[in-house]
């Protein structure tokens, strides 16, 4: 896949799922403010590599659950009745 497309795939619709997933990484990290804190951050590769395995396994997640609301929303829309039935 193209960078593009990896890109579009991987970059959540809704600001809300953005900051749940941002408030995630946070968490994960620790959530020292930056402006307050001179913040360093070291580990191994392979705990880095634990912790990026971590944070795609939350976003597939919570991409899911973003995709599959939007898809209830759009067949709650389909199903009530629309104005111009309520004219019959």
């Amino acid at each position: 896949m193209s960078p593009e497309t990896i890109a579009h795939m991987s970059k959540p619709t809704s600001s809300e799922v953005f900051q749940v997933m941002e408030r995630n990484i946070l968490g994960m990290l620790g959530n020292l403010p930056a402006e307050h804190f001179n913040v360093s951050v070291s580990t191994s590769r392979e705990n880095l590599g634990r912790l990026l395995a971590s944070a795609m396994v939350s976003g597939y997640f919570l991409r899911n659950a973003e995709q599959r609301m939007t898809f209830e929303n759009s067949l709650q829309m389909a199903e009530s009745p629309s104005f111009d039935d309520d004219k019959l």
